[in-house]
């Protein structure tokens, strides 16, 4: 039972453990077929009376609402941009992984499950990452059919090319511009749904609350959506038989990121604090591979895709403090310490440790450029083997806009490159059938926690994403929606109506406190706390201090912060600090869930848990489990109630990861 009290020295209170009721058993290799064939069906003549609401229209939201349309259902979808291909998943450059195995290097939906499970150092599901390996072979058909333009070789073969933690070549990619080039795929699916009227297109809406209604057994749905208007300020209610959130991860929180600056938290959020679990807050990517910060003036950073570790050499000078330019310090005075230490897989190591490898690097003084924070990538060596035609063949794209950016040129000296905030492998708990624990309110892509573990592997997140959306939630969702259509939910309900009013009081609120604070510069004093105390390296003290200057920095927002203009209107400053309220929340847990989790695994790193070398070191016996958040609703959030989910490995052995 739930205690109502935290341990001394703790923020929480553990509650029951939970188990995934939907995850299906038997053989791993039958367990997606087998729960597609046990799934209710909906027939064509009764897919039209039902609805789905869609938030999001990345490759997870487009891939989702595209496939439920084509299937008939009638689909209503929003995005807070101002056409749903602006979706952060055009920014992805490398690549998508698929299981094919065209190279004939040793590949198999096996080996990518394996890869995968070992790459989220073993933090993750075993029969969801299975069944994301066995569904990425489909999405490249999928793909191809649409007409993305994958790279391919002189035969006319689809190209493959490596990325971190694999020794194999299964990433399919568009040179650099591999998520714009899938994302337009879907959004032309989308389009065509939308041109055939099964799908209802929002732009610039944005989600602020989500609607839940009772059964007459009492049991609580999802039935709908509050948004915004982002132009005219309206408040609008949507409601329908499901709802399914597909809005993206919350990196942002640390205020500096490779996310556009609109990508936020907010409703996974407002689902979490309407009962959802919210997992593994406390699990963030951060990418090796960035150009690093330039000055204070900056509010968003560029990711530089990881493909280019198949060609670049990562290295820094030898001797510290060295501040000669890169062509005058000599091969032998150069450390290649990613080559040095992982021999086996070099470069191209998982993203965390070559994070970490960086940092510690630049923490020994032999860091490079402005402040010596950053390491070099380098492409003389491939240069000189491929020839420079070739090179800008692969990466013409992102050479360009590093010169662009930096005003160095990339084919003449190296590129200088430092980690960064990238993604998140936390999000909605939800369970092999992509439900949160929230009945009828669904989870898809980057904005639930299902397949990543600790760690997400480069170049997966785009096949979570559209395996989601294409073909796990349109077979899952359709057992939910047989026992549709629900009761019609009237826009005068008692809870709907509870719905809008929350919402309304929450931006009059924020418009009436008239403080001095701007609302991004407490966005960026809780990303300097998020980066310095809940980044790349962590301690129990810097934690606890984190946690206490995060509430005093909510209760100056609530008390201080100045939001101009009305709610009548176009106001980007309410949007945002709407937004920055979750964040302050939303961090708050991060760092409670990073207190908690008293070990080293993926890209959490706790300083007191690392192996004599400085490698991560987990403890299986205390923490072999899925920490899923309940909001404590009596105590506004300040008492999270944790509720442990046991990860349980059939047909993969848990030992210390080694890519050495």
């Amino acid at each position: 039972m739930t205690t109502t009290t935290p341990a001394p020295g703790e923020f929480h209170v553990v509650g029951d453990d939970i188990r995934d009721e939907a995850a299906p058993t038997g053989p791993i290799e039958r367990r997606w077929d087998d729960r597609k064939f046990n799934a209710k069906l909906v027939n064509p003549a009764n897919r039209r009376k039902i609805k789905v609401i869609v938030v999001g229209t990345g490759l997870a939201g487009a891939s989702a609402a595209a496939t439920l349309g084509e299937a008939g259902y009638q689909v209503v979808s929003f995005c807070y941009q101002d056409s749903p291909r602006r979706a952060h998943s055009i920014a992805a450059q490398g690549g998508i992984n698929a299981a094919k195995n065209y190279r004939n290097d040793g590949d198999s939906i096996y080996r990518l499950f394996y890869d995968t499970v070992k790459g989220g150092d073993f933090r993750s599901r075993e029969s969801n990452v299975y069944r994301l390996a066995q569904v990425s072979v489909n999405i490249i058909d999928q793909c191809v059919a649409q007409g993305v333009p994958f790279a391919r070789e002189y035969g006319g073969l689809l190209d493959n090319r490596s990325f971190g933690g694999v020794q194999v070549s299964r990433t399919f990619y568009a040179r650099g511009q591999t998520g714009q080039q899938l994302l337009i795929g879907a959004y032309q699916a989308l389009e065509r749904q939308i041109g055939a009227g099964t799908v209802e297109m929002n732009t610039r809406h944005e989600m602020l609350e989500v609607i839940l209604v009772p059964d007459a057994d009492g049991t609580e749905r999802a039935r709908g959506i509050v948004v915004r208007d982002m132009v005219t300020g309206e408040i609008e209610t949507h409601t329908a038989d499901a709802v399914v959130l597909a809005s993206g991860g919350y990196g942002n929180v640390f205020f500096l990121s490779t996310n556009a600056m609109g990508s936020n938290t907010t409703a996974t959020w407002r689902a979490h604090k309407k009962g959802a679990y919210f997992a593994n807050p406390c699990y963030t990517q951060i990418h090796p591979t960035c150009i690093p910060v330039s000055g204070e003036y900056q509010s968003k950073l560029t990711l530089m895709s990881e493909s280019l570790r198949n060609d670049g050499r990562i290295w820094v000078p030898k001797k510290e403090g060295d501040d000669r330019p890169a062509s005058q310090i000599p091969e032998d005075e150069r450390d290649y310490y990613l080559e040095r230490i992982y021999p086996s897989f070099g470069n191209l190591v998982p993203r965390d440790i070559a994070s970490r490898a960086a940092k510690y690097q630049c923490d020994d003084g032999k860091g490079v450029g402005p402040g010596g924070l950053g390491v070099y990538l380098d492409f003389q060596d491939a240069i000189a083997r491929l020839g420079r035609p070739a090179v800008e063949a692969k990466y013409g794209n992102l050479f360009d806009m590093y010169a662009r950016i930096t005003g160095e040129d990339p084919y003449s000296e190296p590129m200088r490159i430092y980690p960064a905030v990238h993604y998140v492998m936390g999000g909605l708990w939800v369970d092999y059938d992509l439900q949160t624990n929230i009945t009828g309110l669904f989870c898809t892509g980057e904005a639930n926690f299902s397949d990543h573990g600790a760690n997400r592997l480069g170049a997966s997140a785009l096949m979570q994403g559209l395996a989601d959306g294409y073909f796990v939630l349109p077979n899952t969702l359709a057992d939910y929606l047989a026992a549709s259509p629900f009761e019609k939910v009237a826009d005068d309900h008692p809870r709907v109506v509870e719905a809008r009013q929350e919402v309304e009081e929450r931006i009059s609120t924020l418009l009436k406190i008239n403080g001095t604070r701007t609302v991004d510069s407490i966005h960026k004093e809780l990303g300097h706390i998020m980066w310095e105390y809940c980044g790349m390296e962590r301690t129990a003290e810097g934690l606890t201090k984190a946690v206490g200057l995060i509430r005093e920095l909510k209760n100056e927002f609530w008390t201080n912060v100045k939001v101009t203009g009305e709610n009548e209107e176009l106001n980007q400053t309410l949007e945002r600090a709407g937004r920055v309220a979750d964040f302050l929340e939303l961090g708050e847990l991060m760092c409670i869930d990073a207190l908690n989790r008293a070990e080293s695994c993926g890209g959490h790193f706790r300083a007191e848990s690392q192996t004599e070398d400085g490698e991560a070191l987990r403890h299986d016996d205390q923490f072999a489990y899925v920490a899923a958040w309940e909001y404590d609703t009596a105590g506004e959030g300040k008492t999270p109630i944790l509720h442990k989910e046991p990860l349980e490995y059939e047909y993969v052995e848990m030992k210390a990861r080694s890519y050495k």
